[in-house]
């Protein structure tokens, strides 16, 4: 089968890694694949699909080679993959790694874009239910998944001094949904608390390089920073944290949470809404909703009651293992048929 994806860009990022993966797992098993990219975007993730580049700034009906399946992503990357469609250069299909409308700019725009077409692609049943609610499309869920590279090398060691660890982006970038002050004001509250731990931020080398805020924040030495490259490098950081905080209250996967519980952290996270899928508070992790004002509180009992830290991380991990990429690649397979 001929499939087609239009994307923007493949820089670091979860909806971009699930882009890439799926990509990959669809060559691997045989099929064609294309993607049609703007010339400015740029691909920070190993890549086996064909490049076909445009110097249009969107992605236009006229870039797309004739397919079988269209794959459309963000919103606007809708309206071209549409026009293809109905120049009959294959069947659309959307897949919408984020609900856009709710927490992006121009949502006069994006919302409208979940009419062009009702086969649609979903990352968890939250999302799902969000769009089924405004709009009457029942989409097919797709999860991420996670790397085999991610895996418990089992280092820790009570022995060391305890790391708690988060991912921080560039925060001139705004991204409310992240909310980045809060997790920065709790970290800092934790590293006045308890001397003694190693708080880590985790950052892409490039968006570290482009922020002047993150250098500023680098320069307090209130944190450690560390900047992984890869996979692998990503992979000794998790096995180094012995708890993972996430604090978005908006994503519809939550990819790094999984990742971080597949090496065998313990979680502590706020909810945002595709985090539910895997996520079970008390069980799996610590998870509170935002208002409960509560991630600090969950940090410090993990800090403070080792057993329970150890059972979370235990639970979190066998959860975490099922939550492969295989399993997206043949669901996705299954979906745009």
């Amino acid at each position: 089968m001929k499939i087609t994806f239009g994307i923007l860009t493949l820089c670091k990022g979860g909806a971009q890694r699930m882009l890439a993966e799926l990509a990959n797992g669809l060559v691997r098993r045989g099929h064609d694949v294309n993607i049609v990219m703007p010339d400015y975007g740029v691909i920070e993730y190993p890549l086996m699909a064909n490049v076909i580049r445009t110097n249009n700034q969107l992605i236009n009906g006229v870039d797309y080679p004739p397919s079988d399946v269209i794959i459309s992503n963000y919103y606007t990357t809708v309206t071209g993959a549409a026009e293809a469609s109905v120049q009959g250069k294959g069947k659309h299909v959307r897949l919408s790694l984020c609900y856009e409308p709710i927490f992006l700019p121009e949502n006069e725009h994006s919302f409208i874009t979940y009419n062009a077409t009702e086969k649609l692609v979903v990352l968890s049943k939250w999302q799902k239910d969000i769009i089924q609610l405004n709009h009457g499309i029942i989409g097919k869920i797709v999860p991420v998944g996670i790397s085999s590279e991610f895996v418990n090398l089992h280092q820790r060691s009570a022995q060391k001094p305890i790391m708690v660890s988060a991912i921080v982006r560039r925060i001139e970038d705004g991204n409310w949904h992240r909310q980045q002050d809060y997790l920065l004001e709790v970290l800092t509250n934790i590293k006045m608390k308890y001397p003694h731990i190693i708080a880590t931020l985790i950052t892409p080398p490039n968006e570290f390089r482009t922020s002047q805020k993150l250098k500023q924040l680098y320069s307090e030495q209130l944190f450690q920073f560390v900047l992984p490259q890869n996979d692998q490098q990503l992979n000794a950081i998790y096995n180094q944290t012995d708890i993972f905080v996430n604090s978005s209250i908006y994503d519809t996967a939550s990819l790094p949470g999984l990742e971080a519980m597949k090496t065998g952290a313990a979680l502590v996270t706020t909810y945002n809404g595709g985090n539910a899928d895997y996520a079970r508070h008390e069980e799996n992790c610590l998870l509170s909703y935002r208002y409960q004002n509560r991630l600090q509180q969950d940090i410090e009992r993990l800090i403070e009651n080792p057993e329970l830290r150890k059972r979370l991380a235990a639970e979190g991990e066998k959860e975490a293992s099922s939550w492969t990429w295989e399993r997206s690649v043949d669901l996705f397979e299954q979906a745009i048929l």
